[in-house]
């Protein structure tokens, strides 16, 4: 594997951490000897899209909140994301604003009472807008991974989503799946 090619996969980014563990971004990272980190470039609360309306069961406009960062391997911006949250679930909670969550989002969630037991995904490759092609560092022609993921609760509701956007040539996404 090349410096700035990772091999991703999704079950630590779903599941809480215990008390005093680094966010799922960070024990990846260390665990592989490698170096990185985040940067939170906005929290804010703003009405929801056609898209994300649908995605996370809320009205076209309801107010959501929305955390968008900057994943960095190395030096390198290696993947944007924009994570969504109903209002109900964030609003006033540390999600809703722009200091690191210690053990991450997942873990604050559940701390809140907001566990998620199924999560779908839909992965699509296109060609990036130019202020992802600038955020990335990546040069004009090279395509993009896009990774939408919904983490729902018992009952089926969405709790999270996740909107992320990945240089396709420095990305590998790993599914791994136990049946029985």
């Amino acid at each position: 594997m090349s410096v700035g090619e990772w091999v991703s996969t999704s079950m630590p980014y779903l599941t809480p951490r215990g008390e005093g563990q680094p966010d799922a971004w960070g024990a990846e990272l260390a665990a592989r000897g490698r170096r990185g980190g985040q940067r939170i470039v906005a929290a804010d609360e703003v009405a929801a899209s056609d898209e994300v309306a649908d995605l996370l069961g809320v009205a076209v406009g309801e107010p959501v909140v929305v955390r968008r960062r900057v994943m960095f391997l190395e030096d390198l911006p290696c993947e944007l994301t924009d994570t969504y949250y109903p209002a109900s679930v964030a609003r006033g909670t540390r999600l809703a604003g722009t200091a690191k969550i210690p053990g991450g989002a997942v873990t604050l969630l559940a701390e809140l009472g907001y566990v998620g037991v199924r999560v779908r995904e839909d992965v699509t490759a296109g060609m990036p807008a130019e202020e992802e092609r600038e955020a990335l560092r990546i040069e004009p022609g090279e395509p993009v991974l896009r990774l939408t993921r919904i983490t729902l609760d018992m009952e089926d509701r969405p709790i999270q989503l996740d909107k992320m956007t990945m240089p396709a040539h420095r990305q590998r996404l790993r599914y791994e799946m136990r049946i029985g």
